[in-house]
C-alpha cells in the first residue's frame, strides 16, 4: 500500500514546488501587492531548474495568489474589488470592503441647458430643451490609483440639484440624503479604445483598451445617463451558467495594478 509520503514523492517536482511556495506565501509575512520570490530566487532557494521554477510560479499567478509583471517579477495580488451588476452599489462602499481606501476627484461639474447636450443624451433621459441638467466628470481611485472614469448627465431637478461637493465622494449616498430612491438601471458594456488624454489620465500602457459600461439610471423617470469607462488590464467581467440554476450575471473584478503603479462608482 502506499503511503502519503511516497504519493507526494511521485508527483511532479513543480506541484511539489507550487504547494512549498503556497505555504511560503501564507505563512512569510507577503501582503497584497508585495514583491514575492523571483524565478532565479526559486531556482536557488529550492536548488531546482529555472523551468520548473517558472512552471511552479505560473501556477500560483494561474490560481490568483500571484500576478506577474513583465520585466519585474512575481507580486502577491489582493483581495478583488468586485462590481456585481444585479446591484447599484456606490464604488466608495465597495471599495472600502474590500480593504482598499476610495477616493472622487471631481474634474469638471457644470450646469447646462437640455438642449445643449447631445440628441442622444436628451433622448434617453425623456427632457425637454429648458431643463436643466448636470454634467460631471469623475476620476475613481483605490489606494490612490486611478481605476475608473466616468462622464455623468444627471437631471438637477430629479437628483436634488447637486454640485461639485456633493459629488466628491458616493452619489448613491448623495441620492438617498435628497430622497430619492433609485429603482434600477439599464446597461451595456463593450471594449473601446480611448484618446491620448483619457489614456494619460487613467495611466493606460499603449493597446490597453477600456471596458465602457452605458447605463441609464431610473426612479419613476430616467435620473441619469452615463459612460463609465473600467481599465481593460485592471478589470475582468465574469459569467457563471449552470445547467437548470438561473444564470449568474455578469460582475467586473478590480485586478491588483500591475507593472510600475501605471494605472468603480
Amino acid at each position: 500500500m502506499s503511503t502519503d509520503a511516497s504519493r507526494l514523492n511521485r508527483m511532479p517536482v513543480y506541484h511539489q514546488l507550487n504547494d512549498r511556495l503556497l505555504e511560503l506565501l501564507r505563512g512569510g509575512g507577503y501582503g497584497p501587492g508585495d514583491r514575492f520570490l523571483t524565478e532565479r530566487e526559486v531556482a536557488a532557494r529550492f536548488g531546482l531548474s529555472r523551468i520548473t521554477a517558472n512552471k511552479a510560479l505560473s501556477g500560483l499567478v494561474a490560481a490568483g495568489h500571484l500576478e506577474f509583471r513583465k520585466g519585474v517579477g512575481s507580486f502577491v495580488r489582493g483581495e478583488a474589488l468586485e462590481n456585481d451588476l444585479r446591484a447599484l452599489v456606490s464604488f466608495t462602499h465597495k471599495a472600502a470592503r474590500s480593504g482598499r481606501k476610495p477616493s472622487t476627484r471631481v474634474l469638471a461639474c457644470r450646469r447646462l441647458a437640455a438642449g445643449e447636450a447631445d440628441v442622444s443624451v436628451r433622448r434617453e433621459l425623456d427632457v425637454r430643451d429648458a431643463e436643466v441638467l448636470v454634467y460631471v466628470e469623475r476620476l475613481r481611485l483605490a489606494d490612490g490609483e486611478p481605476v475608473i472614469f466616468e462622464r455623468r448627465h444627471l437631471v438637477a431637478e430629479r437628483c436634488g440639484n447637486p454640485g461639485r461637493r456633493d459629488l466628491g465622494s458616493s452619489f448613491y449616498e448623495w441620492l438617498d440624503r435628497v430622497g430619492v430612491r433609485v429603482t434600477g438601471a439599464e446597461q451595456r458594456i463593450r471594449a473601446v479604445a480611448v484618446p491620448p488624454s483619457e489614456r494619460r489620465l487613467l495611466q493606460l500602457r499603449e493597446g490597453v483598451a477600456v471596458l465602457r459600461v452605458h447605463a441609464v439610471g431610473r426612479a419613476a423617470a430616467p435620473l441619469w445617463v452615463e459612460d463609465t469607462d473600467y481599465r481593460g488590464d485592471r478589470y475582468e467581467f465574469h459569467n457563471v451558467l449552470t445547467d437548470g440554476v438561473p444564470p449568474r450575471p455578469a460582475r467586473a473584478t478590480l485586478l491588483q495594478p500591475d507593472t510600475d503603479a501605471h494605472l468603480h462608482a
